[in-house]
């Protein structure tokens, strides 16, 4: 396989013809299906994409309103962006035409090249010589794209049935199209995307070229990655170093055993890098790793919103003592140790309920023996998270119906919102899930993560003590 030339800085990594492209062609079929040019046009236009849209296909007149063109040298704009979607034999022609063009960003969508066979290797060889000689640049081949939500930018080549995604401060790469609309609920991910991008096979723009340019970008606070291979793992090392030094960049491998590695071979022609070797570039460079697909879209959270943790003091306000003690045995495992309420603090809560001022604060007895008792939750709350010996506070809430005890808990997080100094993550259980569910999303529209397991709020809690400690190091 031809590979580009490595650099190990920065700058100079403009992507903006790929993430802000002011007028975008896309060549492919137009027939009404599942998959396709119909789709992307369809999801530009109801994503409210901000620039040009110029369908491109010698046998189409019309898609969504649109004149199709018979061929890019007949559209009447200067096209920053082409999405290519034919058969593989047919794309290095294109890439030909877009370099006379002075075209300098592809997309390729098509599959059939280095994932499937030598045939379809060579070919791929070929498009990247070719898109070397005018100066241009390719994402993909295999790919399902790209989006950026501050311009309404969604050219998903598969229905979704959803267009629009909310716009926040997480961007995720793979190479993989299982991070695409098509197969993922985004509107239901409450903190919001930046960026989304799908590698492919990788042949041209890689990992290291977009998160340089993520690294610059303001709309992005954290980063999130699946990789399958590294192709310069000097680069790759360098570019992390220098990108977490800015912001959070947490990585999924695949390929972990030699049935993975082989299985990548055939997804994105790439082979997988030793799984020790990789564990060295994390700590080398300050990449957190995480090793379920869901963490993915899970573990951005602690770092979406909230400030990182000073110490590894950790504070536990509970309403279960059982799941309390579960917390405390995993917290261990990702450097955090139990708080101590300062004295102060440890009096105030005793005059409330004997028993409630030690670590952790379990406050299901006072709940349980004291008339209203939830009514103090909001104070409870402040003076946990307060306390100076705590640097960061798990808080788990009983989700019941009655009593306007969700209210509460709401009327508690809006009063520390503002001042917050401290990660707070919180796990809502109950009896009703669908009420566990609705606490849950208001609590995350107010900004505050939620996760779906107590063990995985002490994980996302330490991989924000890892990093915050690595940044004091940088």
């Amino acid at each position: 396989m031809v590979e580009k030339k490595s650099g190990g800085s920065l700058k100079n990594n403009d992507l903006s013809i790929f993430f802000e492209p002011k007028n975008l062609a896309i060549i492919g079929s137009f027939r009404e299906n599942y998959f396709g040019g119909h789709v992307v046009v369809k999801s530009l236009l109801e994503g409210g994409f901000h620039g040009g849209i110029f369908p491109v296909n010698s046998n189409a007149r019309e898609t969504h309103g649109l004149r199709v063109y018979p061929s890019l040298k007949e559209v009447p704009a200067k096209i920053d962006l082409v999405l290519v979607m034919i058969n593989a034999r047919r794309v290095p022609r294109v890439i030909q035409e877009c370099g006379e063009m002075g075209i300098k960003g592809i997309v390729v969508v098509s599959d059939g090249f280095a994932e499937r066979d030598l045939e379809g290797r060579r070919l791929q060889e070929e498009i990247l010589k070719i898109a070397g000689q005018w100066g241009i640049r390719l994402l993909g081949p295999n790919t399902a794209g790209i989006l950026n939500t501050s311009c309404g930018l969604n050219p998903a080549p598969y229905e979704a049935g959803y267009y629009r995604v909310k716009k926040g401060p997480v961007a995720i790469l793979a190479q993989t199209g299982m991070i695409n609309p098509q197969a993922v609920p985004y509107p239901d991910l409450r903190f919001g995307i930046s960026k989304v991008c799908d590698f492919g096979n990788k042949c041209d723009l890689d990992e290291c070229d977009v998160m340089a340019y993520l690294a610059e970008d303001d709309e992005t606070g954290v980063i999130t990655m699946y990789l399958e291979s590294i192709r310069d793992g000097r680069r790759f090392i360098e570019t992390c170093r220098q990108v977490s030094a800015r912001k959070p960049v947490l990585v999924l491998k695949g390929g972990k055993t030699r049935e993975g590695a082989r299985a990548s071979v055939s997804h994105t022609g790439s082979l997988a890098v030793d799984d020790a070797v990789f564990n060295a570039a994390c700590r080398q460079s300050g990449l957190l790793r995480v090793e379920r697909f869901a963490e993915l879209f899970e573990m951005p959270k602690i770092f979406a919103g909230q400030p990182l943790p000073r110490g590894n003091r950790l504070g536990i306000l509970s309403i279960t003592g059982g799941v309390a003690v579960l917390c405390i045995d995993r917290a261990s495992t990702y450097g955090l140790q139990l708080a101590e309420l300062s004295r102060e603090t440890a009096v105030r809560l005793d005059r409330w309920f004997p028993g409630a001022g030690k670590m952790p604060v379990d406050i299901g007895p006072m709940m349980a023996a004291v008339r209203d008792a939830f009514s103090l939750y909001p104070e409870l709350l402040r003076e946990v998270l307060e306390d100076e010996g705590v640097d960061c506070l798990l808080n788990i809430l009983w989700a019941n119906p009655r009593g306007g005890i969700i209210e509460r808990y709401l009327e508690a997080y809006e009063g520390v919102k503002d001042g917050l100094r401290k990660p707070l993550v919180t796990w809502v259980y109950g009896p009703d899930s669908a009420i566990v569910q609705e606490t849950a999303f208001r609590l995350e529209d107010m900004g505050f993560p939620v996760f779906r397991e107590p063990e995985i709020c002490i994980k996302a809690l330490g991989l924000a003590l890892r990093y915050a400690e690595w940044r004091k190091g940088a």
